[in-house]
């Protein structure tokens, strides 16, 4: 396993992280899946057995059943494993039972502590932008916490380019703490974050979580052209999380996937999983299971190193249109660009274009 810096933190994180949205398995979260306290212990052992260090969570999934698994799980491993949490969700029917109000961060915080069975959250995440409260207030909430032990490190999630910079800006000037870290959706089925987010990570020395890199399992190797989907599945259908523009690019992408991975006797997952650790600024990828034995495969793709030729192939399949002021960048811009311009503009620009 290959542990990675987080940002610009001292911390390191295995590639490889575990998720627990099928944790528990109520209300609508039986949709993603059911996995028990039993199975629960038996995935979170067999990561920590492969060196994965970071388990992530969230205090919405299945209304803190997944909160209450993992710390019942932990209580005698907690020492091995970093945990990861999220607040910003509704909670609860009350109006301040939702956002990123000093209120709604310190008592979210101090549940989930009471539910992971913890004295401390190790990395901390806004789960959503709240654009009605100030991220001053926010983040002097999230720096109460810091200095009070109850975190040791904050991220944030789904957030915009322009919000994230912003929060990055405030905390700076007010010497609040910095996001080290920004979990977003980015995958072969929808690479949007190359426009502003992976940028901005490389540029910000912001680490980089990814949420379903599989795309929902769309990436599995189990959904293809002309071929029936996996019985009792809702992908492509009622399930819109994520979201599919371009169902025959989807397709494409899935077919490279596959052929890739009989070449080299892997699974099409691996093979996904792989070209997103060889991504500008990613950290780890957040993998989750519905059962050991896709837990298990995933897990390979911390060993799998696709060639060139290979990445090539992919990236010709997924690849999306520069969208403006990018082209224009490309064209006029590329005798004075970063190293963070070209995490997207490199490989649209002639060889030996860029400046050095």
């Amino acid at each position: 396993m290959e542990y990675r810096q987080l940002g610009r933190s001292g911390l390191r994180v295995s590639v490889l992280t575990m998720g627990t949205m099928t944790f528990g398995g109520t209300g609508a979260f039986a949709d993603v899946g059911t996995t028990d306290l039993d199975e629960a212990a038996r995935q979170v052992d067999m990561c920590l057995d492969a060196g994965v260090n970071l388990i992530d969570t969230a205090d919405v999934y299945s209304d803190g059943l997944a909160e209450e698994i993992i710390g019942q799980v932990l209580t005698r491993r907690r020492d091995r494993v970093l945990v990861a949490t999220k607040v910003r969700m509704p909670m609860g029917a009350d109006p301040n039972d939702a956002g990123l109000s000093r209120h709604h961060v310190i008592s979210g915080c101090e549940a989930s502590l009471r539910r992971l069975g913890t004295d401390h959250i190790d990395l901390y995440q806004v789960h959503e932008w709240d654009g009605q409260t100030p991220l001053e207030e926010t983040l002097e909430a999230l720096d109460l916490l810091v200095r009070s032990g109850k975190v040791r490190y904050v991220g944030a999630s789904n957030y915009a380019a322009w919000q994230l910079t912003k929060a990055l800006g405030i905390a700076d000037r007010l010497g609040l703490p910095r996001f080290v870290s920004q979990q977003i959706y980015y995958s072969l089925q929808a690479r949007e974050a190359e426009y502003e987010l992976v940028p901005l990570a490389a540029d910000q020395g912001l680490g980089v979580l990814v949420w379903s890199p599989l795309a929902g399992g769309l990436l599995s190797g189990k959904y293809r052209r002309n071929h029936q989907p996996p019985v009792g599945s809702r992908q492509l259908t009622d399930w819109d999380e994520p979201p599919v523009y371009d169902r025959e690019k989807l397709y494409d992408t899935v077919e490279v996937l596959v052929s890739i991975g009989e070449q080299r006797g892997v699974s099409a997952a691996q093979v996904a999983l792989a070209y997103l650790l060889g991504r500008p600024a990613v950290t780890s990828l957040v993998i989750g299971a519905r059962t050991s034995e896709q837990l298990a495969d995933n897990l390979a793709a911390a060993s799998l190193t696709l060639t060139a030729a290979e990445r090539a192939e992919l990236d010709k399949a997924s690849a999306q249109p520069l969208l403006y002021p990018y082209w224009h960048q490309a064209k006029t811009a590329r005798d004075r660009l970063s190293p963070a311009d070209l995490t997207l503009l490199g490989p649209h620009l002639p060889p030996g274009s860029a400046a050095p």
